[in-house]
């Protein structure tokens, strides 16, 4: 019998990163500047980026990164964590399927995030850096990089979507108790900020704002001792990530499980580029047939309801411009309790696998994704983040659809974090408050 819990020893700890670009015959497009449209150059980004990082930005060709030995001694902290056959849901379900999820919440952030912070604030650190900024959409990432900065001995300055802000106010507390200083965005404290505020003056804020705020707060530092680091949407982001991919593998592969169908929900792209990584990489060699499932919110749709082009990737417009699926570097998406993933873009790598027909896509509304995270949590037992309940939704739509053809497929999803500091949400959700919001173009 597989056991509830596959667990692998820390020598199995991946030792290098899986770089899916190195596995693409047609690659992504590449970053270009504004004020050229040219493609962007090491020396356009370093300014920006922590240069290692820059370098592993435009690396098109390595398919395997090696993991400095201090952010292997980090992850060890944490990583690895458990591949969990889903026998509970699975008979709640009637389903001949089998389900099983990498719980990623295994952590003080609660959530994947840490996998790829550890890197960022580790390369700041090696550099002689003194600070790093960022966006935080519902959290977790904010989280993630300042418990990496406390450690690695690099400050923090987290600039936190302002919904979010005032939704979880433990979350902003637990980034202080590392060492951070978090802002509410838009804010005063930016010429971009500013700029956001004076046309939309009652703004929940969005990702795309935050990384403006972010990356000026960077790039205008005097000291030339700080630069900005970002927790998804990016190739070396998902780069980092493919930890969860490669461990969820090696534990299937120890029990001859072959996986049919791989979900994960989709934001900016991080968490579902890090599951799926070494499947598609097998899938672009030819090796696999696998199908791979991003799940979005309908109040941000950028795969299912987004246009394949040139973009900003923030909403000031001050960022490289991304090839990727997006719905317009303008758009803020209502507020929603899925902060993670309220990005108007996807990450260049996933916006081209979506494009050349490698993944699906598919979107719910928040009151769907949460009547699925509470059936999920009375059976499994965690309670998960809002952000990962749609892969769960995604999940047990796929698993009931194989109880009416009888097929029995292998599932597998990314459980990306608790929600521990999402009581507010599942409280509107428990006493029939909480709303839809529709996806709409104007």
């Amino acid at each position: 019998m597989i056991p509830f819990k596959i667990y692998l020893d820390e020598r199995e700890l991946p030792d290098k990163w899986l770089n899916i670009k190195g596995f693409m015959k047609d690659k992504p497009a590449p970053l270009i500047r504004p004020t050229d449209g040219k493609p962007c150059t090491l020396g356009d980004l370093t300014p920006v980026f922590c240069d290692a990082l820059a370098a592993q930005e435009l690396d098109g060709t390595s398919k395997y990164i090696e993991i400095p030995k201090p952010i292997n001694d980090f992850y060890k902290l944490f990583r690895p964590s458990p591949l969990v056959r889903a026998y509970g849901l699975e008979r709640a379900l009637d389903t001949p399927a089998e389900i099983y999820y990498k719980f990623e919440g295994n952590n003080t952030s609660g959530s994947h995030k840490l996998n790829s912070a550890a890197a960022q604030a580790y390369y700041a650190k090696a550099q002689g850096l003194d600070a790093v900024t960022t966006e935080t959409g519902a959290g977790q990432w904010g989280t993630a990089l300042a418990m990496a900065g406390a450690y690695f001995g690099v400050g923090v300055n987290v600039f936190m979507v302002k919904v979010s802000y005032e939704q979880k106010p433990f979350r902003r507390n637990v980034m202080e108790v590392y060492g951070a200083s978090v802002t509410p965005s838009p804010s005063e404290k930016t010429a971009a900020g500013r700029s956001i505020l004076a046309a939309h003056p009652n703004t929940d804020g969005s990702l795309g704002c935050a990384i403006s705020e972010a990356v000026e707060a960077a790039t205008t530092d005097r000291s030339g001792k700080t630069r900005y680091v970002l927790g998804s949407v990016l190739d070396q982001v998902v780069l980092h990530q493919s930890v969860i991919g490669l461990e969820t593998k090696t534990a299937l592969d120890k029990y001859g499980i072959k996986p049919d169908v791989i979900i994960g929900c989709a934001g900016g792209g991080s968490n579902l580029g890090g599951l799926i990584a070494p499947f598609v990489a097998e899938k672009l060699e030819g090796k696999s047939d696998v199908r791979l499932v991003a799940v979005e919110p309908a109040s941000c749709p950028s795969l299912t309801k987004g246009e394949y082009r040139y973009d900003y990737c923030d909403t000031a417009k001050i960022t490289p411009l991304a090839k990727m699926y997006t719905l317009g570097c303008d758009f803020i998406p209502s507020a929603s309790h899925a902060g993670g993933l309220r990005y108007h873009g996807m990450s260049p790598v996933l916006s081209k696998l979506y494009h050349d027909k490698y993944i699906e896509a598919r979107s719910y509304t928040q009151t769907q994704v949460f009547a699925a995270a509470v059936e999920f949590a009375k059976i499994e037992g965690t309670l998960p983040a809002p952000e990962s309940a749609h892969a769960i939704k995604g999940a047990i739509d796929i698993a009931l659809d194989c109880k009416k053809s009888g097929e029995k497929k292998v599932i597998v999803f990314g459980l990306t974090g608790t929600g521990y500091f999402d009581m507010k949400a599942y409280g509107e959700f428990m006493n029939g408050s909480m709303k839809d919001s529709a996806y709409s173009a104007n």
